[in-house]
């Protein structure tokens, strides 16, 4: 190897021995670099050039046609100067149109996931802050109503105190100087059990007289989060003073016209002393 030349690259052509054959005997020459262009026949396509057995120098194949034109270009006495760079296999274009394509597309998919979240975020929060707003409304509108209900203290001698008659809510019988209130619909309760009731439910517990309907208080919040307020139950009183069951109403089921209607609905009672009750209200 004679190091007085400087630096030079072997332009061999492909074909007869294997590619580090090749690499080899031209780094055994001092060149400092090898370029290998394709067969005759093969345009401007290369393959993939595997020489695992030449290490230590720097090999890159050509296209037939790129290789017989600096053939051509160094036996006309031209100096061809060549510049070796490390690049895609995939060429320069695609590393920045994938670049470019890959930066839009996550800033495309994180500004839509970002704002999804916020929109949810905003609209859970609003829906929230109008159903506590609508709940506060109701729960006011309620003790309203219960302020405007008849309270009586029972005497002895009273109907309530001498027959069966008994709270539905608590499943005691009414003595002798129990706060009762009464209800729109003249059913009568134990004053300190059904405040918290119609708080919560605004009913009654036996037919489901609505008191703020009967009693004409305003109730304009009450279709919007008629979704989200607890379900209405029914009360079935045992005779013999067994437990109180609450049992959801399934709307969707009741196909007749009058059974929305709670005023109109027809009841029926295990416990022979609500059914008295019941039929002096209608009468």
């Amino acid at each position: 190897r004679n190091s007085s030349y400087p630096p030079w690259i072997a332009l061999v052509k492909r074909g007869n021995c294997t590619f580090s054959e090749k690499i080899n005997a031209a780094k055994d020459h001092g060149a400092a670099a090898v370029v290998v262009y394709n067969m005759d026949g093969s345009g401007n396509d290369t393959t993939h050039m595997a020489h695992p057995e030449a290490e230590g120098i720097v090999a890159i194949m050509i296209g037939n046609f790129k290789g017989m034109e600096i053939v051509k270009m160094v036996n006309n006495g031209v100096d061809v100067m060549m510049i070796i760079d490390a690049g895609n296999p995939h060429g320069p274009w695609l590393d920045t149109y994938w670049l470019h394509f890959l930066s839009i597309s996550f800033f495309i998919v994180t500004a839509a996931s970002f704002s999804y979240f916020v929109f949810i975020s905003a609209s859970r929060l609003y829906n929230l802050s109008s159903l506590r707003r609508s709940q506060k409304k109701l729960k006011s509108e309620a003790k309203k109503a219960i302020a405007r209900l008849e309270v009586r203290t029972l005497k002895r001698g009273d109907e309530e105190t001498t027959s069966d008659s008994m709270c539905a809510v608590c499943i005691e019988s009414y003595k002798a100087g129990d706060v009762v209130t009464v209800l729109t619909c003249d059913h009568i309760f134990h004053k300190t059990c059904i405040e918290p009731w119609l708080l919560e439910r605004r009913t009654c517990p036996m037919c489901k007289c609505d008191i703020l309907k009967a009693l004409g208080v305003e109730d304009d919040v009450k279709d919007n989060i008629s979704t989200s307020s607890p379900p209405e139950v029914t009360v079935i009183t045992v005779a013999g003073g067994d437990a109180l069951y609450e049992v959801p109403l399934n709307t969707s089921m009741n196909t007749d016209p009058m059974g929305t209607d709670p005023e109109r609905q027809e009841h029926r009672y295990d416990n022979r002393a609500f059914e008295g009750d019941s039929e002096a209200a209608r009468g």
